[in-house]
């Protein structure tokens, strides 16, 4: 009879997940982006803070962990705000946006971006970016300096985390998910040929226990082919592949991947 799996499986701890994340290419020395799903490894004894001191443990005191932060809750620009309000009448959705929370950098925790990411947010050593949708939080050497500057009017481009972590040529790594989710290949949205397409966007702030609205423009992101894209760069070189637990797991460099992804979108949307 088969095994249900995970039921008699072995929890994955510190040591082993050090020696995985060294196979799967994890660098010392190297700031690294992580995008995780913490289900996708297993049973992990301690969870999230085990997963945090592999990391730190394999790249050093003298690297940085950043992991995406954002919010859709107080956003009537999102995705999930357009979902959660579908169907509304008017005032039903006037009196939703009423009771929106204002963004506050301290305080508001991260939504859908998974165990780790909400972990490393609050841990007491972490620097949070101040953008109110697509914040980052980081902890490491490097952890002030690279959320310092988040501009409003750019949600994951140059004046973003993302412009930092390309001019460092730090590593992503991919754990347990897939491109879709990999905010650093928006950064080559940004860095497209004119024109390219903007948008309006809306959200509220927490500004000294007020809400204040805040609107702005920005490019108009969009995902939607990043599967595809993340097909053709998974064939390259530079990306290099491994296990950890259950979770396959990618680790690739910041920098050749956005330059690659240039070229492809440059490419593949110019075509439709």
């Amino acid at each position: 009879m088969a095994r249900l799996s995970g039921a008699t499986d072995p929890a994955v701890t510190v040591a082993g997940m050090e020696n995985a994340l060294r196979a799967a290419g994890v660098r010392l020395g190297r700031d690294l982006l992580v995008h995780c799903a913490m289900r996708r490894i297993g049973r992990v004894d301690g969870g999230p803070a085990t997963l945090l001191a592999a990391l730190t443990a394999v790249v050093g005191t003298d690297a940085t962990i950043v992991v995406p932060a954002q919010t859709t809750e107080n956003s009537v620009s999102s995705a999930a705000y357009r979902r959660t309000t579908a169907g509304m009448t008017p005032a039903e959705r006037e009196a939703y946006e009423e009771r929106m929370p204002g963004f506050d950098v301290d305080t508001t925790p991260s939504q859908h971006m998974g165990l780790f990411a909400e972990h490393v947010r609050t841990r007491p050593d972490a620097v949070r970016s101040a953008h109110p949708q697509t914040s980052f939080a980081a902890v490491g050497a490097r952890a002030a300096d690279l959320m310092r500057r988040h501009d409003l009017d750019c949600h994951l481009g140059e004046q973003s985390p993302l412009g930092g972590l390309y001019a460092g040529d730090a590593d992503i790594l991919l754990l347990g998910v897939g491109y879709a989710g990999c905010t650093a290949l928006h950064l080559a949205e940004y860095r497209l040929p004119p024109p390219r397409p903007s948008r309006s966007y809306r959200c509220f702030v927490s500004v000294d226990g007020r809400r204040v609205r805040r609107d702005f423009e920005d490019l108009d992101l969009d995902p939607t082919d990043f599967d595809r894209l993340g097909a053709d760069l998974d064939r390259e070189a530079f990306v290099r592949h491994g296990r950890v637990g259950a979770a396959p797991t990618r680790v690739l460099p910041v920098r050749a991947s956005v330059d690659f992804a240039v070229g492809w979108l440059t490419k593949k949307r110019a075509l439709g």
